[in-house]
């Protein structure tokens, strides 16, 4: 089975009925918590995960209040407070073209226009200070390189070959 993603934390139930409030962990909530949407619910206490299926929900404050199938008051969901929801690895929204998942990028091999034999290190991290994302590459040896993801810099992403290639301007190296 492909790897876990969180989408969401269960952080307090709502009502007396059996709702919970989600903290959202996705890009595409719409999606994650539409009714019929499936998750798993990791409890806090370690006990086994188990399948949710999504009754209905709604955005309220900055958060989402679910209703999941086969929960119908409080004392029965009170005890998932703090478990995480996951989906499977491979159960992802489409993106668009030039869009990527985090997962997919971290991991990569590195490669300028100038040198396609060398890499130039491996992306370790992805930040994000505001206008675009910065790739932080680990070197072999020697500090790591930020690398600003826009179209000057970034030529190539193949995520399936995990093989990026770049053009490196001027400043962009320590």
């Amino acid at each position: 089975m492909a790897e876990e993603l969180t989408v969401g934390r269960l952080v307090n139930t709502h009502g007396i009925r059996g709702e919970i409030k989600i903290l959202s962990h996705t890009d595409f909530p719409e999606v994650r918590f539409a009714p019929g949407s499936k998750m798993l619910v990791i409890p806090a206490d370690g006990s086994p995960k188990f399948e949710v299926i999504v009754e209905s929900a709604r955005e309220h404050k900055g958060m989402y209040i679910a209703k999941l199938k086969g929960y119908t008051n409080i004392n029965q969901i009170e005890k998932y407070k703090g478990s995480l929801l996951k989906v499977p690895g491979d159960d992802l929204v489409e993106l668009p073209e030039n869009e990527y998942y985090f997962h997919h990028i971290v991991g990569c091999e590195v490669y300028t226009d100038q040198d396609a034999d060398k890499p130039l290190g491996t992306i370790t991290d992805i930040l994000q200070p505001g206008a675009n994302d910065v790739w932080v590459v680990k070197p072999a040896k020697g500090q790591d390189i930020l690398i600003p993801v826009i179209d000057d810099v970034v030529l190539d992403v193949d995520t399936a070959a995990k093989k990026i290639t770049v053009h490196l301007m001027e400043g962009l190296l320590p």
